[in-house]
């Protein structure tokens, strides 16, 4: 073929040829073309102008080729498989998400469901249960006691009289569920030498033995009120490092293992549901009332005079300017910490499962029998009934007339 015919291209490949092989052989070699006539086409390149385009020819043989091949292939199967284990892996956790730490409470909470006459969502508060924790009557000049025991006991009492107290109010039960905040402190914890030298049960074995009461109580609620709505929030008590944490705080607590202990245990369970945000408050509402549900270890500070109430007071200013620049704005806090019942329109300060303690006694608080907070709230007027649930001894009733006006 006469130089003058070869194609700009095919100079260009022979160029290119060259380059990748070093030698005028190597370029033959890749061609499969006589060295002298790639000699001829690199002559007339020249001439012509032509150099190397940056083209890269592959110079493996078939037999890496077809390895190659084969790498890919199994590569790519082996992605398919990991995409697809993580697909299930995401909708697993996706479903748990949305029953365990979903913001949006049950549709029952918000749309009121229920006849017209009834009274409400009623809302029985859980909190500083201390469970495992000794209080030593003789220490305290016998105005109370604790232990494993009698937790089991004031448990039993809490459930038989909050369900009393709710048909008193309305006698054909017409609710539409039952809100159970489970507020922090559900164990004594060693957060203190003398808590770990007295308590009763270690850390492990108070929450293993919570667990199987709380089991019960929630599955009895929840066949008495056919749903169960459980925020949780954890306490100080149950810590596991010195001193709280802000970061990582509930996955450093005794409470939160206890809470998603329960709430894989109640998992496919539609009658029940659990909210446990990864931070210090649950938000939540009861048809348009709106809650936010923290321990109280956040308040510091009080005096002989007014006790807890002026941090708790403090406390709330503060969240609730926090709140309302996220827009979450709430109408009520709830907390324990202080075991101190106190229940008005913006706070709800739970008492405790325990009881008046050494600590309370030596600091010369003022005495508070155990007990537990019981409210309802009404679609129309926020929180109405307040029922304070004690728990303590029954104490007889004295002789006397309903009503008396002292001579």
């Amino acid at each position: 073929m006469p130089s003058g015919t070869i194609s700009d291209a095919l100079l260009q490949a022979t160029v290119n040829a060259f380059a990748a092989g070093k030698t005028q052989s190597g370029a033959a070699k890749l061609l499969g073309l006589p060295r002298t006539t790639v000699q001829g086409r690199l002559d007339e390149a020249r001439a012509r102008g032509i150099t190397p385009n940056g083209a890269k020819l592959e110079v493996e043989d078939v037999q890496g080729l077809k390895a190659k091949v084969k790498r890919l292939e199994v590569s790519l199967k082996s992605h398919e498989s990991q995409s697809d284990q993580a697909r299930q892996i995401k909708a697993v956790i996706g479903a748990m998400a949305r029953q365990v730490e979903d913001l949006d409470p049950p549709a029952w909470l918000v749309r009121g469901q229920g006849k017209a006459k009834s009274p409400g969502v009623p809302t029985l508060f859980l909190s500083d249960l201390h469970w495992g924790e000794t209080v030593f009557a003789s220490q305290i000049n016998n105005v109370n006691e604790y232990s494993v025991k009698i937790a089991h006991k004031r448990m039993d009492t809490l459930v038989s009289s909050a369900v009393h107290l709710l048909k008193i109010i309305s006698p054909e039960m017409d609710y539409p569920g039952i809100v159970i905040p489970l507020g922090g402190d559900c164990i004594s914890g060693n957060i203190h030498d003398e808590l770990t030298a007295t308590n009763e049960l270690n850390s492990m074995p108070a929450v293993l033995d919570l667990y199987g009461v709380l089991v019960g109580v929630i599955s009895a609620m929840a066949d008495q009120f056919g749903h169960v709505f459980c925020p949780c929030v954890s306490g100080n008590h149950g810590r596991d490092t010195k001193k709280i944490w802000n970061k990582d705080r509930h996955h450093t607590s005794f409470d939160w293992l206890l809470y998603r202990f329960l709430a894989k245990h109640f998992d496919g369970d539609k009658r029940i549901t659990f909210h446990i945000p990864d931070g210090s408050d649950a938000y939540y509402k009861v048809y348009n009332h709106a809650y936010l549900l923290t321990h109280g270890d956040q308040f510091r500070g009080g005096d002989g005079l007014i006790g807890c109430l002026g941090p708790i007071i403090r406390g709330d200013h503060k969240k609730r300017s926090r709140n309302a620049q996220v827009d979450q704005k709430y109408d009520t806090m709830l907390l324990g910490h202080f075991h101190s019942y106190i229940h008005h329109g913006r706070v709800i300060v739970n008492g405790s499962m325990k009881g008046y303690d050494e600590f309370a006694w030596s600091n010369n608080f003022s005495f508070e029998p155990p007990q537990q907070a019981l409210w309802i709230t009404h679609p129309v007027h926020g929180q109405t009934f307040r029922m304070p649930v004690f728990l303590g001894e029954k104490q007889a009733a004295t002789a006397a007339s309903w009503v008396s006006v002292p001579g």
